[in-house]
């Protein structure tokens, strides 16, 4: 992990910003700028919402309420998951002593 700086240059919905990140993290930077401009030119193109500043609270809220669904579900499969290793444990336990009667 790098801990030297670099300066890139963001835009987003037709306002470029400097921000700083760590070398390493540069190309996970740009798709994240990529990927939250083209949120906020989706919510812009309904017309529905007005105002940079409204357009990217909405483009937050639906950034954070997909992460947060994302997490449930992978809680949710790996609850899943987990019950199903403890049955496959509890029938390999169960068998085991069987196995060395024979």
């Amino acid at each position: 992990m790098s801990n030297k700086l670099t300066t890139l240059n963001i835009k987003i919905m037709d306002k470029e910003y400097k921000i700083s990140c760590p070398a390493d993290e540069e190309d996970a930077l740009k798709r994240s700028a990529h990927y939250l401009h083209e949120q906020m030119m989706e919510i812009r193109s309904t017309g529905k919402v007005v105002g940079v500043d409204r357009v990217a609270v909405m483009a937050a809220l639906n950034i954070a309420n997909d992460l947060l669904m994302g997490s449930k579900n992978a809680s949710s499969t790996q609850d899943v998951t987990n019950r199903r290793v403890r049955m496959l444990n509890e029938k390999i336990a169960s068998a085991l002593p069987t196995m060395g009667q024979t």
